[in-house]
Order: structure tokens, then sequence, then C-alpha cells
């Protein structure tokens, strides 16, 4: 009993973080119909900038953060401005190859200025743990599924009730006659971007938390794929329940047998695109020709 508390525990955590990350892939998919292969890379770069901030730069936590958020927004949007709009249009596989040569500079970026060595940052997190139902459960984990749950609900009421947020949806439903209407597809792409990259930071800062600030930070954004096919490439309320279920299924298959979390979440994609291909609340698209 006390091993499964434990294991629920850490793939709520791990889950929570898997949403922020997906979350991002979510918007950028629901926005521009772009496959982003480098919502991992965004994740590594994210916790790269708060270290920078916090730790290098000494600033307070409170204005780190800021400035982070600040940082990823003006990386969002570079991207957007400078390497994906002058692809509206061109074929679908071009984006998605341009997307895979973005994570490559974005992480040689990073070894670049930061070498290849982790990093050591200050807890951020509560330290410590707690015992639940008597099983000692680490705080920053059980912090972590509050920071990431907190940041979840903000981003829905976002798209729910704010005037971008409504925009956002609109595009996401119809680009033209959400340009009839008046609204800026162009700017609304920006947007999509500039939050992806936001809740990637947020991904990334928690992720650096719980382990450290290093070069595998990358690899853990390609669990967001399971999440996002589980949970529907279009489907924000998904990526909550996707990154739950993939979080929890990897810390589940561990505990089997160690070193099965790193293929559970790829078989379970597999059986996904086998039973349903669009994920439990994706858009299903008929198209007759």
């Amino acid at each position: 009993m006390t091993d499964f508390i434990q294991l629920t525990v850490y793939g709520l955590a791990n889950g929570a973080v898997l949403a922020l990350a997906a979350l991002g892939f979510v918007l950028i998919y629901k926005a521009t119909r772009v496959i982003n292969f480098a919502q991992g890379e965004l994740l590594l770069i994210g916790a790269y900038l708060f270290y920078t901030a916090f730790v290098l730069l000494r600033l307070p936590l409170a204005v780190a953060v800021v400035a982070g958020v600040v940082a990823a927004v003006v990386l969002g949007v570079a991207v957007e401005r400078v390497v994906l709009r002058p692809l509206i249009g061109e074929d679908p596989i071009a984006v998605i190859m341009v997307t895979i040569g973005l994570a490559a500079i974005l992480k040689a970026g990073v070894q670049m200025f930061y070498g290849t060595t982790p990093r050591e940052m200050p807890k951020v997190l509560p330290t410590g743990s707690v015992d639940i139902a008597g099983a000692p459960v680490p705080l920053d984990r059980l912090t972590a599924v509050g920071v990431a749950a907190v940041a979840l609900a903000a981003f829905s009421a976002f798209f729910r009730w704010s005037r971008h947020g409504i925009a956002m949806r609109a595009v996401a439903d119809d680009q033209q006659a959400a340009l009839v209407q008046g609204i800026s597809v162009r700017r609304i792409f920006a947007l999509a971007w500039a939050l992806a990259a936001v809740s990637a930071l947020l991904g990334g800062v928690l992720l650096a938390d719980i382990a450290e600030v290093s070069q595998n930070l990358a690899s853990f954004g390609l669990i967001v794929f399971p999440v996002v096919i589980l949970g529907g490439l279009d489907s924000v309320p998904g990526t909550i329940v996707g990154g739950v279920v993939i979080g929890l299924l990897s810390q589940y298959a561990e505990g089997l047998s160690p070193g099965a979390s790193q293929v559970a979440p790829y078989v379970a994609l597999v059986l996904i695109l086998l039973v349903r291909p669009y994920g439990l609340f994706g858009q299903v698209r008929i198209e007759r020709v």
C-alpha cells in the first residue's frame, strides 16, 4: 500500500508537468494546425531561462518568474514571426521538418551557452515529506501538482472567459469566419506560440526543481505525444486527462518492472492509435470527396 501511494503521487506530479507541456502543444495545433516537435526543447529553454534569472542573475524568486515569463513570451513570438509565419500555406511536411530543425537549434543553443553539465539550482518548492496513510510522500511533488493545477485552471479560465481566449477558440474552429469577424489570425498565431512557451516554462521550472537543470529535460517532452494522442490533438481538457493517465501509467509500470516507464507511454500510444486515433476528447473529422 505504501508503494502504491508513493507511485500515485509521483505519477500525478509527472502527469501535471506533462499536462503543462501538452497544453502548449495543443494550443499551437489548435490555432495553427502545426505539429510542434520542439515542445520538449521549449521545456528545456524554459528551465534554463528561469535558472539564468534566479541563479546567475540572482534575482528574487518573484522577479525571476516574471523575467522568465517575459523571456518565454518573446521567444514564442519570435519563433512564430521569424520561423513559422513565412511557411503559412506550405506543405505540412515542410512545416513539421522545420519544427524538428528548430528543436535541434534550441538544444544546440543551450549546449553552446551552458554546456552539457547538469546545473544545480536552489530548491524553490518545499522540501521534506509528509505521511499519507503511512507512506512518506515528498512535499515538492505534492506542491508541483498544486502549482500545475492552478496554472491549468488559469489557462482554462483564460480560454473560456477572456476576449483573447474566445478569439483563439474562434480561430481554432474556423479561420475564415474569424477573419470575417475582424479577428487577426496572425496575432492569434503569435499568442498561441507565446502561451505555449509560457506553459513550457512552468513545466520546465517544476521539472528542474524536482530533478535538475540538464539536457535530459528535452527528452521528457517526447512523452507529450502519448499525452496529446490520448487526450486529443485539439482538446485542452484532454491534455489534463492524458497527462494524468500517462503519468500514472508510467509510474505504475516502473513499480512493476524497473525501466518499464520508458516503454509504457509508447505502448499506450500505439494502442490508442489503433483503437481511437482521435483521442478521448479529440474532434472527429470526416472528409468526403
